[in-house]
């Protein structure tokens, strides 16, 4: 069963295991380094949908049917699906899914979503509450940009330090262990973050308002824990961007931690900076999440990689606090993954 240890770390003992993973994500996503690692790619960005919202929806429906067609298994096989997004009330979420008729629990961690709701489907699998969860997220930078900043008919300057938005979904089964899936990756610890707010005001600037957090939750894993980074393959955050890496390995480093090695990082590796005009690089909940569900996890099944972290962050503000002048509240969750 699952222990708690140290401040907010918890062993998971029973291998929830990770039975199918399915990603999506539309055309400036697919011109990127990770084009061949996509299941669905669309060249319209509207998915055939009428509004931003409806596309982001339809994201996440094509992605939770993908994934469950990929493992042979239909909506009531599923005991429950963890699952937000960016926009108010999770809309997004809650119209992409509610079809399928599946016990749904709804989450809000901004660009972690990733993170806590693969957490809570492990959790949910470790304490036989549940045979099989599903964890799912998604952005879209059209949705984002018009909730957040301004519409893109407006046509605003962004600033260097600024981040695109993902327009990309991540859906993810979880299993009890089982004989048939016994080579597949599982979750075998979790780190919940705690709420930092270092003062950062700049929604421009979304790596400086969540690298805090990041840190925060890499330290206190590695507290936790007797685990070394050089004992991962790779230490993955979730969309720090170039900006928010360099703030990251700077916070550590105060700290007495090295992870330079193997991090890498959602946001700097879904585009091609130098070919794509992204600035700092990615951003969003569908970030980390088609990364993830693309990438990563089929690196997991090539056995090209055995062992990561993976920290997904997110930044707690809405339009409301924004347009208040308040700082940036964020939150990073951190997931154990083994082959």
């Amino acid at each position: 069963m699952a222990k708690k240890i140290g401040k907010s770390t918890i062993l998971i003992e029973n291998r929830p295991t990770i039975f199918s993973f399915g990603s999506i994500v539309s055309q400036k996503e697919g011109e990127g380094p990770l084009a061949n690692n996509f299941d669905i790619i669309s060249q319209d960005p509207m998915f055939g949908q009428s509004s931003w919202e409806q596309a982001e929806s339809k994201m996440q429906q094509d992605v939770l049917q993908y994934t469950l067609n990929k493992a042979k298994l239909k909506p009531e096989d599923i005991d429950f699906l963890f699952a937000g997004d960016l926009l108010n009330q999770c809309t997004g979420t809650s119209y992409g899914v509610k079809d399928f008729k599946i016990p749904f629990l709804g989450l809000y961690g901004a660009c972690s979503t990733m993170a806590e709701s693969l957490s809570m489907a492990s959790i949910f699998i470790e304490s036989n509450i549940a045979e099989k969860c599903v964890a799912i997220t998604s952005s879209h930078f059209c949705s984002a940009e018009k909730q957040y900043r301004f519409p893109v008919q407006y046509g605003s300057q962004r600033t260097p330090t600024a981040q695109w938005t993902v327009t990309g979904s991540g859906a993810i089964i979880v299993s009890k262990y089982s004989d048939e899936i016994k080579n597949n990756p599982h979750i075998e610890a979790i780190t919940i973050g705690t709420i930092e707010d270092l003062g950062v005001t700049d929604v421009n600037n979304m790596g400086a308002a969540m690298a805090p957090a990041a840190a925060s939750t890499i330290l206190n894993y590695f507290s936790d824990t007797n685990d070394n980074p050089t004992d991962f393959d790779m230490i993955l955050t979730g969309d720090l961007g170039y900006v928010g890496t360099d703030m990251l390995l700077e916070l550590l480093s105060k700290h007495g931690l090295d992870i330079s090695k193997n991090h890498s990082d959602c946001g700097k590796l879904i585009f091609n900076r130098e070919l794509q005009d992204v600035h700092s690089g990615g951003s969003g909940c569908g970030c980390c999440a088609s990364v993830l569900c693309s990438y990563i996890l089929k690196s997991f099944m090539k056995k090209n990689i055995n062992k990561i972290l993976f920290i997904a962050t997110g930044a707690l503000m809405s339009p409301t606090t924004v347009k208040q002048g308040e700082s940036i509240p964020c939150i990073a969750h951190l997931i154990k993954i083994s082959n």
